[in-house]
């Protein structure tokens, strides 16, 4: 089996056209809510949009059993203001994402927005997060390290304690959280993508330089796209751990050491990056992800096949052995989202 633990819902264009009343108004026209049929929500993922073909078909020709399904976090708007305009958009787009699941409880699974706001308590996200648990049964949720969204305030580290109530309220619902940046406000400099892979990298490092797991040992933290940068530097900052003191009787370990109290997705359309992040973490700490389909579903001209159908190349590491391999397909996955597969 197959689980695709990073996607993102594809959504009828009903939500566009809501999140753009939103946006225009500013909530002067009241809450609203998206309107669509079940017939409507089928037609969404079947069309063709971000791949070759729609997501359900192109599910099936990158091998994918199952995935968790998440909003699409570039449009999350969590630097949006007022702040609940952010809390109506979310509140739409995680029905879409359930009703999608009743339609399909074969394939899907639901891991929830969280409505942050820049400058807010996060605890703004807890009666969201209470109705997808308990309503919904959403697996997780995503978390954005910079609801800000890159607009020149900087958010609190991971290790802070401005996050604690949060993570108090995932151990509470044993749920993980999903490390993964949303929009950027500086796109000249700092595009999306780019600005996903700086802010995850920040987030490990923040974790890893904290009392968070100590704090929470229960606490179960998935990191997008490899971690960021962090595993092609990991020896710079294991280096600078033994400087630290990360050494000794008495050590809590080097950065790697602490790296692996968490879990990072395959989300990196690569076999070198694929390699080298499971030799750096280990195996029981891989969950495999391609994001299918998203921006790895373009055409690769040297393979045929898009950048996003990476089962084969993990398949093809011939240094894992099956026991490793299903772990990173759907062990640990399993394991980490308490799924009843």
């Amino acid at each position: 089996m197959i689980i695709d633990c990073h996607a993102h819902v594809s959504s009828p264009p009903q939500l566009a056209i809501y999140k753009a009343g939103l946006v225009s108004h500013r909530g002067s026209h009241g809450r609203g809510a998206v309107r669509y049929t079940d017939e409507q929500l089928m037609a969404a993922w079947n069309k063709k949009e971000m791949a070759p073909c729609g997501h359900l078909e192109h599910m099936t020709n990158n091998g994918l059993d199952m995935q968790l399904i998440s909003p699409r976090p570039f449009q999350t708007m969590h630097s949006e203001k007022p702040g609940y305009l952010v809390e109506w958009y979310i509140h739409e787009v995680n029905k879409i994402i359930a009703d999608s699941v009743r339609l399909m409880p074969d394939r899907f699974f639901g891991i929830g927005g969280l409505p942050q706001q820049g400058g807010e308590p996060v605890e703004v996200v807890f009666e969201e997060m209470e109705h997808c648990v308990k309503e919904y049964g959403f697996k997780g949720f995503l978390l954005n390290p910079d609801p800000y969204e890159n607009d020149g305030n900087k958010a609190p580290p991971m290790g802070d304690r401005y996050w604690y109530p949060l993570y108090e309220k995932a151990c509470e619902f044993d749920v993980p959280l999903h490390i993964h940046t949303a929009g950027s406000r500086n796109p000249q400099r700092e595009p999306y993508s780019l600005y996903f892979v700086n802010e995850e990298t920040t987030a490990v490092y923040g974790f890893v330089n904290s009392t968070v797991f100590e704090d929470f040992p229960e606490l179960k933290i998935v990191v997008s796209h490899g971690g960021g940068a962090m595993p092609y530097q990991i020896g710079r900052f294991n280096a600078g751990s033994v400087r630290s003191g990360a050494q000794g009787a008495d050590s809590k370990g080097l950065f790697v050491d602490r790296m692996r109290n968490m879990y990072f997705d395959t989300v990196l359309y690569s076999k070198d990056a694929l390699e080298l992040l499971i030799k750096v973490v280990g195996v029981d700490r891989v969950l495999y992800g391609s994001e299918c389909p998203g921006v790895g579903s373009s055409l690769n001209d040297e393979t045929g096949e898009c950048y996003d159908k990476t089962v084969p190349v993990i398949d093809s590491i011939d240094w894992l052995s099956d026991v490793d391999k299903e772990k990173i397909f759907s062990g640990n996955a399993k394991k980490v989202f308490n799924l009843d597969i």
